[in-house]
């Protein structure tokens, strides 16, 4: 039985709940929020300070679901106290602060694992499975109007809890997505739109080494919502995924998504080792949108 820790228990928390306790492999032990009102409801060990819950709750693994600028101290606590964690994208704000995470997790030999949610998204995983062609162009889209999202965690429109806006928050899953099919790709251009400093738009143009392209459109503003894939092959076949579809109801789709990061953390846990590559990775995307930014601007 793999004991759990989850540290933050806002919007997504909620998912995570519900996919450790399907699992007979799993025990949610311990939760912990600073906000004690969110506690209520749960049966686990209640917690306002993780590092205490770290020392009392007889820990294997933790899930970090806490606002994106506190991710690097949780992760780093929980990995000093031996703990293999699971932390919601982005790894952290920086990818200074990531690449110190993943040293770490080598150097005590725990897993670091970053969870991209849409990966094991079922409509997602059914066009991975009919793509039998070289590609050369894909399209990701991540449209929604934030503010339907949140909930509580209002965090997300606070560019620096966020680290930026929707390139910081929605462009590692999109940047993901691009490099499910394309593998390690690289930023050629970027267009951002800000309202108060946040991102609320953008428009981002990669390249693999390949030569194939992608281009990934992120909304904040968005009346609606929409994420789906689209991909060109050499051979002019287009294929397309609806995120979305066969998943009615508001948020819907993250319930199997969600089953998919559990089911693989678990078995990280059990096998050990680190998995922060992916997680990097996108990170150094998101960074590379805002230093072509800042490239374009200073000409």
């Amino acid at each position: 039985m793999i004991r759990v820790g989850l540290v933050g228990l806002g919007v997504i928390g909620e998912f995570y709940r519900a996919a450790i306790t399907a699992r007979p492999d799993m025990c949610l032990a311990a939760v912990c929020d600073l906000r004690p009102d969110l506690l209520e409801g749960y049966e686990s060990a209640r917690y306002t300070d993780h590092r205490r819950m770290l020392a009392e709750a007889g820990l294997d693994a933790v899930v970090v679901t806490v606002p994106n600028d506190a991710h690097a101290a949780v992760c780093r606590d929980a990995l000093a106290a031996g703990v293999a964690v699971c932390v919601e994208k982005p790894l952290a704000t920086t990818l200074f602060d990531a690449v110190a995470l993943d040293q770490l997790a080598r150097a005590v030999r725990r897993p670091l694992f970053t969870a991209f949610h849409r990966r094991y998204n079922d409509n997602l995983r059914s066009l991975l499975s009919r793509v039998d062609h070289p590609i050369r162009h894909v399209t990701v889209r991540y449209l929604e109007r934030i503010e339907d999202h949140v909930g509580v965690d209002a965090w997300y429109l606070d560019p620096v809890r966020c680290g930026g806006g929707c390139v910081a928050d929605n462009g590692p899953n999109a940047f993901d997505l691009v490099r499910s099919f394309l593998g390690d790709v690289a930023v050629t251009g970027v267009e951002i739109v800000r309202t108060g400093g946040v991102d609320r738009q953008a428009v981002v143009a990669l390249r693999a080494s390949s030569g194939a392209t992608a281009r990934v459109e992120l909304d904040w503003s968005f009346p609606g919502e929409v994420k789906d894939v689209r991909i060109e092959s050499a051979d002019g076949t287009v294929r397309r995924a609806d995120l979305l579809a066969g998943h009615p109801g508001f948020k819907q789709s993250l319930k199997h998504e969600y089953r998919g990061v559990v089911a693989d953390f678990a078995a990280l846990v059990r096998t050990g080792g680190s998995a922060s590559g992916d997680g990097l990775a996108a990170l150094e995307l998101v960074e590379s949108c805002y230093r072509a930014e800042s490239r374009v601007t200073r000409a």
